[in-house]
Parts: C-alpha cells; structure tokens; sequence
C-alpha cells in the first residue's frame, strides 16, 4: 500500500507539473485588451486542484501505449473542460463561492462578466485541442474524443447534472435521483477521461466495457467521499467552504444514507472499481491506486 501511495504522489505531481506547463504555454497573456481575460483563466486553470481527470487520461493511455504527448493534449482539454465548470459553478447564480482551490474563485479575483468569459474560453479552448491534427493523425479518432467529451459535457452529462444540483435544494430527491445526477455532475467527466485513453489507442467501444465499469463506480465512490470531506473536512485543507450542502438542505448521498452507510458505500464502490481491472495486470496499478486514494483524499 506505501509502494502505491508513493507511486500515485509521484504521478499527481508528475500530471500537475505537465498541465500546469502547457495550460502556462497556451494562455500566454496578449498585449491587447483581452489580457484581462488571459489573466482570469490562467488564474483558475494554472495551479492547485488534484489534476485527477488527467492522471485518469494518463493511466488509461498508458494500458495501450499510447505516446505521451497525445495523451497530454487530451489530459489538458478534460481538464479545461473541469475548470470552465468551476468557474461557472462558483458564480454567485450557482453555488456562489468565494475560494477555490486555495484562492479566490475567478470572479472575486476579477469580476462576473470577465469570470464567464473565461470558462466559455477554456470550454472552447478543450475541443480546440482535441480538434488539432497534433492529438491524433486519424481524424475519425478526434471525431470520438470530440463526441465523448461533448456527451460528457452537456444536458445528458455535467451541465444537466448542474442543473438538477440546483434543484436538489428544494426537489424531494430519493437516493436513485440523487445517484443519477451525481453520475451526469460528477461522473460523466470521470468516465471520458478513462474512456479518452481508450480511444486514443483506439479501443472501440465493446473493448472499453471493463474500464466504463471502473470509471462508473470510481465517480460515484468520488462523490460520496466529496459529500463526506463536506460534512467532516479541514477547509483550510480543502481549499473551499465546506458544509454548504447541510445549510442549503440539499438532498446528498450523505443526507439519505447517513455517515456510516456512506462510508460504507464508498469503500464498496471502491472494491467494485478494483475489481473491473482484474483483467489487466500491473499496468493497471495506477488506475487501482486511483479508486483508494478517492476514499483516503482530505482535499
């Protein structure tokens, strides 16, 4: 278990350095009026956050010996993709928050107008990547990693799941309902990353039935232990307010199934994961050392 912890540290470092490097070397600030907008996206995309969309691009590829740094351009347009939704999910119209990852959210830094400008950017900013002959010579494989993410991104994926968050608040969610917003909010982003590595070594669909498995209860293993860090989590540690969904009265994995059975449920979840790599031999440890670090994270 040390072997693996050292092994998933170095690789989030590893992962954190490489995004951090090309999010810097594609929003170079412009000497014009939009530097303003350079500064605000950079600001969210550039620093911080655990960077586990990408390690989970990374560690797919890698099964497949997909080269570097196509998987790096694909890991980077996920996760421009997850940063627009912080921005827009910080907003006072959303969840208004005040810190992310450690800093102030986009438009206490800046203000509303420049904040929703640049997630619209970085949104448009990931299908440009995955658009570019650069991440794959094979156009019909960029045309999948544009669907996937595009599916994965919208009414049927992380948007609509936003959505039915918002309603959660007032709504009567029973546990199915919650189960599916949080697999559209939170888990959809989670499955085209892993999926992304597949496609990239082109894997077609009936081969990626085992790590659509693991993604699945990976995300909701990921986001009944965000709903746990909420209840029982350091904020200073956390790098956000906590407790937001207790006040709000909204209807969580936590508040319908208690602590303890949460808990539970994410170790389960977790077990489930592991278990649809049993297909895979050690090339797959980091996507195991993934799905138990998602249960023992403070952050």
């Amino acid at each position: 278990m040390a072997t693996a912890t050292v092994m998933l540290g170095d690789a989030l470092a590893d992962v954190a350095a490489e995004i951090d490097a090309r999010f810097d070397a594609l929003l170079e600030v412009p000497d014009d009026p939009r530097a303003p907008l350079y500064r605000a996206m950079r600001h969210a995309a550039i620093g911080g956050g655990k960077r586990l969309r990408p390690l989970l691009v990374f560690a797919t590829a890698a099964l497949f010996n997909v080269d570097k740094d196509r998987a790096a351009r694909v890991a980077t347009a996920l996760e421009a993709i997850h940063v627009y939704s912080l921005i827009h999910d910080d907003l006072p119209a959303m969840d208004d928050d005040d810190m992310r990852r450690g800093k102030p959210t986009v438009h206490k830094a800046f203000d509303e107008a420049t904040a929703i400008l640049a997630g619209d950017c970085l949104h448009a900013l990931a299908f440009e990547i995955l658009a570019e002959p650069e991440t794959h010579p094979e156009p019909h494989v960029r045309a999948e990693l544009i669907l996937d993410l595009a599916r994965a991104s919208g009414p049927s994926g992380m948007a609509g799941g936003q959505a039915m968050d918002l309603e959660a608040e007032t709504g009567d969610f029973d546990l199915n309902t919650v189960t599916r917003l949080q697999q559209m909010k939170t888990g959809a982003l989670i499955t085209a990353a892993v999926e992304a590595g597949a496609i990239l070594g082109r894997v077609g669909p009936e081969g990626r039935t085992h790590l659509r498995g693991y993604a699945h209860d990976l995300g909701l293993a990921f986001q009944i232990a965000d709903d746990l860090l909420d209840a029982e989590g350091d904020e200073t540690v956390a790098g956000k307010k906590l407790r937001k969904d207790g006040d709000a009265g909204k209807a969580t994995f936590l508040t319908l199934l208690g602590v303890e059975r949460a808990r539970a449920q994410c170790g389960m979840l977790v077990d489930q994961a592991v278990e649809h790599l049993r297909h895979y031999g050690p090339e797959a440890d980091l996507l195991r050392a993934v799905a138990r670090y998602v249960v023992e994270r403070d952050h």
